[in-house]
């Protein structure tokens, strides 16, 4: 049987990683599981699966909770909770899917401890890509991608030699205004933007996609996953999100990964990595798919992928800021406080006044992430 702990357990990835633990009941022990502020289905997520330890935002949640927990659950809060969930019990795998950079102390204690990571939050690879990797190196854990491109990949390489590769592509749905121009973005509301045509995520990641800085991220996030320089990573435009990456060989053959668009089938992969197991996504028929659609990326309609690509190029802190900047602004939006368009131009003006840190510390990653933040906040 396997330990898991899960960071993000009532969020989208952190509720799907259940299902499939709930549907291999027999294989997988929940060893822990971190929340934010939703309480109410923690504690349901608690009493189902029997965990060692908890942890939520506040120590007042952690109060309001601990009576209404299953005997013998312990509960913790705040950051020093995330960490106690990442690397303080017996888990072997450790399923980060917590929203943002505040993923990285988590991963990195975790790390450190000796597990391995089902990688579904890109924002630790993205702010401190150099020292999660080094320290994985380090302690021989596995990072095994669960979004569902990074894991495309992963399994086109299977058996395969990296020195063969001649470019990996990941495919981007275009999100909910693809078909959109510049012009027609100008007042688009926040209940266009949730509405993603696809997949069923949360709602900063469902704005990251319309902007197109989620795909930004996970271009980052695939140089450190697999140590190829950016002019190997590609994105192309795929609207059904049946082809989720595919890579080619410099032999000219292509080895795509195929599926529904249902997060389950990566989040399983990772789990029970190198097996496959029965799944509860529904199967995938070409025949009813009946066409696939294409097209290339235009980086003037999606300035913030181009913004990525600069930025990971440059490296150092550039990937904090950009990222740092985006989870402000896309915060001020769903709150309402800016438009849509404003969002990338409240990245370009944080990165504007950064001054780049080429080979910061975890200290230095975390100031810049902080001044990034404080900025983006008063634009």
């Amino acid at each position: 049987m396997k330990k898991i702990s899960v960071l993000g357990s009532t969020g989208s990835i952190g509720t799907q990683t259940l299902d499939v633990a709930r549907m291999h009941r027999d294989q997988f022990q929940i060893e822990g599981l971190a929340a934010g502020s939703n309480v109410e289905l923690l504690l349901q997520q608690a009493k189902e699966f029997g965990p060692r330890k908890v942890s939520v935002a506040t120590k007042e949640l952690a109060d309001l909770v601990k009576h209404s927990l299953p005997a013998g659950t312990e509960v913790f809060y705040g950051r020093e909770g995330l960490i106690e969930i990442a690397a303080g019990t017996d888990a072997e795998l450790v399923v980060t899917a917590v929203v943002g950079s505040m993923g990285l102390p988590s991963t990195l204690a975790a790390i450190e401890a000796g597990k391995n990571i089902g990688l579904a939050n890109k924002e630790t690879l993205v702010t401190a890509g150099h020292l999660v990797t080094a320290a994985a190196a380090a302690k021989g854990v596995k990072l095994l991608p669960i979004d569902s491109e990074h894991s495309a990949i992963f399994q086109c390489l299977n058996g395969e030699r990296y020195e063969d590769i001649e470019r990996i592509t990941l495919t981007a749905s275009g999100g909910s205004f693809r078909d959109y121009t510049r012009e027609q973005l100008v007042n688009v509301t926040v209940e266009d933007a949730l509405k993603h045509p696809n997949w069923s995520m949360g709602a900063k990641i469902t704005i990251d996609s319309a902007t197109m800085v989620n795909k930004g991220l996970e271009v980052i996030e695939a140089h450190w996953l697999y140590g190829l320089p950016y002019e190997q990573i590609s994105v192309l435009l795929h609207p059904e999100s049946i082809i989720h990456s595919f890579v080619e060989f410099r032999d000219s053959s292509i080895i795509a990964q195929l599926g529904n668009p249902d997060m389950r089938v990566p989040i399983q992969y990772a789990l029970t990595y190198p097996e496959r197991w029965n799944s509860p996504a529904p199967r995938l028929s070409l025949a009813e798919a009946g066409r696939l659609n294409f097209r290339e990326m235009d980086f003037e309609r999606f300035p913030c992928l181009r913004l990525a690509y600069e930025c990971g190029k440059m490296g150092g802190t550039a990937p904090t800021v950009f990222n740092a900047a985006n989870e402000v602004a896309v915060a001020r939006f769903l709150r309402k406080e800016i438009s849509f368009l404003r969002i990338e131009e409240i990245i370009e003006q944080v990165l504007e006044q950064h001054e780049i840190h080429s080979e910061p510390t975890l200290e230095t990653i975390e100031a810049s992430d902080q001044s990034a933040r404080e900025l983006a906040s008063r634009l």
